[in-house]
């Protein structure tokens, strides 16, 4: 199911000179998220990364799985031939791992084929109108909607740093988008995908999604099908599996699916491993490129424009393509004691989420700022979080983790 933003309808609340207050007549939401989230920012003795693991089979026909991650399914009675078999699918409450250390994510080999990607959708459909209230900071008005622009193929040759994220959650199959980025730790060799927080992890009600993994350059001949298309076709640098991965302990604590809580938080960090070991290159040096990411970009009056990529996936769109918006950005605030999020206008819709939103950083070259979070079920704008302290501790606690490997 294509994970949507979580996603809610706006009234224009005064102008820019005003600190208006957003009641509920102010700011109401009929909301739909898009994807899920995931752990903290931190090191800890316990958050160690997966290594990766391959519930696919050796060439003796046995499961190949490395200790570590061995004694950590077994800590939550995991056993990896009923998990490869069929037991992920269970979603009791008591089997959901929820907590950052609990990360657990083996690599069930051909589970992402085509048509599964191709059928991955949005997971919920818009609610009734539900009030976001209690805003005291700056919103600007409402932007204009800016109409999404295909991406021209070969998407490799454009935007070799997009792709879409693959996950499972209680309701099917869901897909986000997402952007390699670079990994401090291993210059020139990142393995590191930036992506929304509630791309990996439900947030207050839930836990880690499932099987998540990453395909770079999605349908890169940008096609208007790939029904019928091999697994080489759709994914032709490879599908690459999440082996950790961290989001805020706020998006964990309160984000939700509707309503836009959590949202100014909504970001995470995946680290990925190829699905059948590849040949020894990292992302970065199989895509060819990864974006730095800029925690302390420009105050919005000084940035003259941001562009948004993803591949949107609820109608009008299906998934297929990767599109983009560019737009000179505003100012959205949900709560006072939250970080002001970027705003701009764009009628990219659900699995459009966690995808990369880039400006010219102080150095005045191309960086990664913010990612898809939130927008309106009548698709005219888009609002992410603007990347402080907490967002850099998630990516600096993720590169430390795998560095000099």
């Amino acid at each position: 199911m294509r994970p949507n933003r979580p996603i809610f309808a706006a009234r224009r609340g005064g102008n820019a000179a005003r600190r208006p207050v957003f009641a509920a007549a102010a700011l109401a939401a009929a909301l739909a998220l898009t994807a899920t989230a995931c752990g903290p920012g931190e090191d800890s003795a316990a958050d160690k990364p997966s290594t990766p693991a391959t519930a696919g089979g050796s060439t003796d026909g046995k499961i190949t799985i490395p200790d570590d991650l061995k004694d950590r399914l077994k800590e939550h009675g995991i056993d990896l031939d009923k998990w490869r078999n069929g037991e992920w699918k269970n979603w009791d409450k008591d089997t959901w791992l929820r907590e950052a250390k609990d990360f657990v994510n083996p690599i069930i080999e051909d589970l992402w084929n085509p048509d599964r990607m191709r059928e991955a959708e949005e997971p919920a459909k818009p609610v009734e109108e539900e009030d976001i209230s209690g805003d005291e900071g700056v919103t600007d008005p409402t932007p204009q909607p800016v109409e999404a622009t295909a991406v021209a193929a070969p998407y490799h040759g454009n935007a070799p740093e997009a792709g879409k994220v693959f996950f499972d959650g209680p309701k099917g199959s869901m897909v986000c988008s997402a952007t390699v980025v670079k990994d401090p730790a291993n210059p020139g060799k990142s393995n590191m995908v930036w992506t929304a927080g509630h791309c990996v992890h439900a947030g207050k009600e839930g836990g880690w999604y499932r099987n998540i993994a990453f395909v770079p350059s999605y349908n890169n001949s940008a096609k208007t099908t790939t029904k019928g298309d091999s697994k080489e076709q759709v994914a032709p640098y490879g599908v690459w599996w999440g082996d950790w991965a961290q989001t805020s302990e706020q998006w964990i604590s309160q984000g939700a699916a509707t309503g836009g809580r959590g949202a100014p938080y909504d970001f995470a960090v995946i680290h990925v491993t190829p699905e059948k070991g590849g040949n020894g290159k990292s992302l970065e040096e199989t895509v060819g490129s990864a974006l730095p990411v800029d925690f302390n970009a420009p105050a919005v009056p000084k940035i003259a424009a941001m562009k948004a990529t993803g591949f949107p996936a609820a109608p009008p769109f299906d998934g297929e393509r990767m599109f983009q918006c560019e737009d000179k950005p505003g100012r959205l605030s949900l709560k006072v004691e939250e970080p002001t999020m970027y705003r701009i206008g764009c009628t990219m819709t659900g699995g459009s989420s966690g995808g990369g939103w880039v400006a010219a950083g102080k150095d005045g070259k191309p960086a990664l700022v913010s990612n898809t979070s939130i927008g309106p079920v009548t698709a005219g704008w888009l609002a992410g979080p603007r990347l402080g302290q907490e967002a850099k501790g998630i990516y600096d606690a993720v590169s430390r983790k795998f560095a000099g490997r």
